[in-house]
């Protein structure tokens, strides 16, 4: 992906780079990003203070 350093926030950061090390295409990075800030949005909290069971209730 071609995010600017500095303008990604380390959560962010770290997930593109784990993507990247897993060699996901960069249509599959944008949608799982995507995926991860609707999921955020949805609960109005950083996804790293997120857990199991507000996956299970978006979902739901």
């Amino acid at each position: 992906m071609t995010d600017a350093p500095a303008a990604v926030n380390p959560l962010r950061r770290r997930m593109i780079d784990d993507m990247t090390l897993r060699n996901l295409s960069p249509a599959t990075q944008r949608f799982y990003l995507h995926a991860v800030t609707k999921f955020s949005r949805y609960f109005g909290r950083s996804p790293d203070r997120l857990g199991l069971e507000d996956v299970r209730a978006f979902q739901v």
